[in-house]
């Protein structure tokens, strides 16, 4: 068939049906009646000659073929909308546009309040939603456009996901002041190694990269707990006598109410770098141009 046979709005619904799980909540994210939206869903099945949703309870479930073509629909629909936007200017002062932003709570509490000051200085009528997005969905969330920018270490991603340095980080060791094993301003690697460690990770198993590096060399630490949040960890090492690894420039800011002592990580660990991610259809977007150029310059004023 024939795109100019088709009414390209059916996919706008089948977009809207397949990430509300409703056609309720399509229709309201859409602004229009249910029998709309229902008219439209049967058009789709026709159209494709597939149920496209199956009603399981109160949810829509998608078919397999309605899941094989979502993420093409996805990205053309954010290639119109880019070819729309980008064809007028954007005003960042009278904006009211809501940007997402998918960033690891590592870094969430360093870049935030700079980039929250740049963006009420600059778009004050405009918002920011930041979300932690699953690695293995971050493609296809930027694909669709319903992320606009992703902030996270180097990964494994295609050429149309564009991806530029923003900072490096070092490792540091925090313990509590006073830690009987501690009497210097600097650790040595035995002593190190003598120490109770936390680990900090979302994961439930897995070693994190001093592990790595120290397996390298034949050493292993102790592991005592492993927990999922840095502010939690910071707490549980003032209270103990257990060590924890961490980003430098997350630890000043997360450690400020616990006054640790920061020590440097006496093994040789390369530089924690973060990159901002942003797929290729935004590459000349004013929007997101413009948002990149905030996040880049909250990144250097978080030091």
């Amino acid at each position: 068939m024939h795109i100019s046979k088709v009414d390209l709005n059916l996919f706008i619904v089948l977009e809207a049906i397949y990430t509300e799980g409703s056609i309720t909540r399509a229709s309201l994210k859409m602004n229009l009646t249910q029998p709309a939206i229902s008219h439209a869903l049967n058009r789709l099945r026709q159209l494709f000659d597939d149920p496209l949703f199956e009603r399981q309870g109160h949810v829509m479930t998608p078919t397999p073929l309605a899941r094989s073509i979502i993420d093409p629909v996805r990205r053309a629909l954010r290639g119109f909308e880019v070819t729309l936007t980008g064809a007028a200017r954007f005003d960042a002062a009278s904006s009211e546009r809501s940007f997402s932003l998918a960033v690891r709570d590592v870094l969430e509490a360093s870049v935030l309040p700079p980039l929250m000051a740049g963006i009420a200085r600059e778009a004050p009528s405009a918002t920011l939603n930041t979300l932690q997005v699953s690695r293995r969905e971050l493609e296809s969330e930027l694909a669709a456009g319903t992320l606009d920018a992703a902030i996270d270490v180097l990964l494994p991603l295609p050429n149309d996901i564009r991806r530029a340095q923003l900072a490096g980080d070092k490792t540091v060791v925090l313990v509590r002041r006073g830690h009987p094993l501690v009497k210097k301003k600097a650790l040595s690697l035995e002593t190190y190694l003598a120490l109770e460690h936390i680990q900090t990770s979302s994961r439930r198993r897995g070693p994190g990269l001093e592990d790595v590096e120290l397996s390298r060399q034949g050493l292993q630490r102790r592991i005592r707990l492993r927990c999922q949040h840095y502010f939690a960890a910071c707490r549980v090492v003032s209270q103990t006598d257990l060590a924890l690894t961490m980003p430098d420039r997350l630890a000043r800011i997360v450690n400020q109410q616990f006054n640790n002592q920061i020590l440097p990580l006496p093994l040789a660990m390369p530089s924690l770098d973060v990159y901002l991610y942003w797929h290729a259809n935004v590459d000349n977007d004013p929007a997101n141009t413009w948002l990149r150029a905030q996040i880049t310059a909250a990144m250097q004023a978080a030091g």
